[in-house]
Order: C-alpha cells, then structure tokens, then sequence
C-alpha cells in the first residue's frame, strides 16, 4: 500500500539553520542540536523534535554544533570568533574557547575529554577541556578556511576539508598522511566509524571513500547542487539534500533513486540519520528542521499509522502529540525562564 511521506516540522529558528548533529542514544533517548544564523543554536529530543532548550551566548552566526556520545556536552563554533563548550543538561555556558577568526566546526573525541576546531584562520586547533586555560594544539597546513573537521579511527586521526580538499592528519604526530583534491568546493562531511567510511559531497557528487586510506569507494551523481548526505547506520540508504529545495534518498549498494520530494521551502543546508536510522533530519535556508521516517508509515516517535477502512485510499502516517506535552512544555520554559530557556517554538505536522 502507498504512503505518503508526513514530516515533522520544527520551527523556532529565525534564520537559516546550517548545521545539525545527534548524540549517541542514551536512557533518555537521543538528541538533536542545530545550528544556525541566528546564533541560537537550539536543544531537542531527537525522536520527536521536542524542544528542549537554547543556548544564549554567542554574539554572532553559529556555524557549526555538536553532541557528545552520551548528550551531556555541547559545543558550538560561531561568527563571534568563539568556541563555546555548554552542559548540555542545565544549559550552562561551561568555556569559552576565543580564536583569531571565524569558527566552522567542532567536535567532540569519544571520551569527550578533548576538543576540535577549525574555521576561517586556516588552523586546526585541538583544546584539552580539563585544561582550558591551557593552550591548544594547533595544526597548520590547509591553504583556505577549514569547512569541516572531524575526529576518526578511535580518535587517533582527524579527517578535515577546506574548499577543495579534504586532508587525513595522525594525532600523535600532527602531521598529515593523505589529502583527496576536488574540482569544485567540498560541501559537506560526515565519518561513519562502522566500517570507516568519509561521506564527501561536491558540486552534484556524492562520494564514499575509505577514511582510513581516503581510497575512493563509489560515488553517486544527484540531478542538482548537493550540499549535504548522511549514510543510514546500517548502510542501507543514502539521504541527500541541495540547492533544488528537494530530499533524494537512494539505495546505497545499487545507486537507485528511491524517491525525492520537495523538503524545505529553501535550500537544504544539512542532513543527518538519526543514530537508530528511524529517521533522519535535515535544515534548511527556509530556518526550520524537518524530521523525515526512513520506513514511512512505521508506528514511531510522533508518528503513527492509521490505516483507512477503505483499503483502495492512500495510507497516511498520522502525527500524534501526547495529551500532556504542551503542558510539559509550558511547565519547563516558566521552570527556566532565568536560564537557557526562551520562548517555546512548534513541533508541527
């Protein structure tokens, strides 16, 4: 039986959101941080994009934002020439990590004891967070601003991409063992530690390589600009999003466009799998997040399937907020009004 794709839309954001992340899932769930223009990046429970809080604090456009594994840490990178690392629990600003230019990305190593950036001043930086008055290592060789950077292989190497090259340093050495060159800006990254697979998208490109060689695997070609793909947990499907405003998910062995819709009513900016696959989310220039099923009319999260007696009508997931959630809402924003917590923007179909 057909099913119609129903999105969960998830508003609160007043310009365009430009990055996202999930945390690993932990007893409470998982959860999903974004970044965005607005240098608001906001807190939510992954699942159901609930929101859960704000961070205030920077004074400029949040380009980059993450979750450590178990969601007690977040860390932003913005306009402001800062990294912020915040308790992810209470909200509380926990650092603030200044630098000499605009700041990308950041991201956690799995024990969350260290920090990486980077950002416009070309620069690699990484912060020991039990020791922020320390200074940071730095690690120097890209030749434009670093776009994204991320750690891999257990942490002991950091994958990172500037506009047309996407580089491989060891830790332990601070030196750089590989670099791939590209014809046109490198759009987005993503490291899938199962099976040590680098996600790079360029141009209309959507490329896999191997991250500990950088040795290419396959590549996909979409119909538009790509500026972001994430690659489902059991390498199954591929998401990707772009310039043409759609969502295109394809079948990661064979290559075969499973379907596309239109998305957002502006460029995606980024997607991401959630870290059980169920599904994934993607934001856009239009400022909001939208929440999409990998398996369209599974019961989940918001959504459930109610199928119509007449079995000849089109199926549609119907969404389902539990009678109680507003009041939770209203209660934790009066609760929080002091702290991180600003007005309570919609979860809507």
């Amino acid at each position: 039986m057909a099913m119609r794709q129903t999105p969960l839309t998830c508003s609160g954001h007043t310009r365009p959101v430009v990055d996202l992340a999930f945390s690993g899932i932990t007893p409470y769930g998982y959860f999903l941080i974004s970044a965005c223009k607005d240098g608001k990046p906001m807190l939510r429970q992954g699942d159901t994009g609930d929101w859960i809080g704000t961070f205030l604090g920077h004074k400029g456009a949040v380009w980059g934002a993450t979750l450590n594994k178990d969601a007690t840490k977040a860390a932003t990178a913005a306009a402001d020439f800062t990294a912020k690392v915040w308790d992810a629990v209470s909200g509380d600003e926990l650092m603030t990590l200044a630098h000499k230019h605009i700041v990308k990305t950041v991201d956690f190593t799995q024990d969350s004891n260290y920090l990486l950036t980077g950002g416009q001043d070309k620069l690699l930086r990484i912060y020991d967070l039990n020791k922020p008055e320390a200074d940071p290592k730095e690690i120097s060789g890209h030749t434009s601003g670093i776009k994204k950077a991320l750690w891999c292989s257990e942490d002991k190497q950091i994958l990172s991409a500037d506009d047309k090259t996407v580089r491989l340093w060891d830790h332990a050495t601070m030196t750089e063992v590989k670099s791939l060159n590209f014809n046109m800006s490198v759009s987005s990254m993503e490291y899938i530690p199962e099976g040590e697979i680098l996600v790079i998208t360029y141009g209309r490109s959507i490329a896999f390589h191997s991250a500990v060689s950088l040795d290419p695997i396959k590549s996909f070609e979409a119909p538009a600009t790509i500026n972001s793909a994430s690659l489902h947990p059991e390498k199954e499907f591929l998401v990707a999003g772009g310039e043409d405003f759609k969502l295109y998910k394809y079948d990661y062995n064979s290559g075969e466009e499973l379907e596309s819709y239109k998305g957002h009513f502006g460029p995606i900016h980024c997607v991401r799998f959630s870290p059980d696959g169920e599904l994934y989310a993607s934001g856009s220039e239009d400022g909001t997040l939208r929440l999409w099923q990998t398996v369209v009319g599974k019961t989940y999260g918001l959504w459930k399937c109610v199928l119509p007696e007449d079995s000849g009508e089109l199926a549609k997931p119907k969404i389902s907020f539990p009678e109680t959630a507003e009041e939770e809402l209203e209660e934790i924003a009066s609760e929080n009004s002091d702290s991180i917590y600003s007005s309570t923007p919609e979860v809507k179909a």
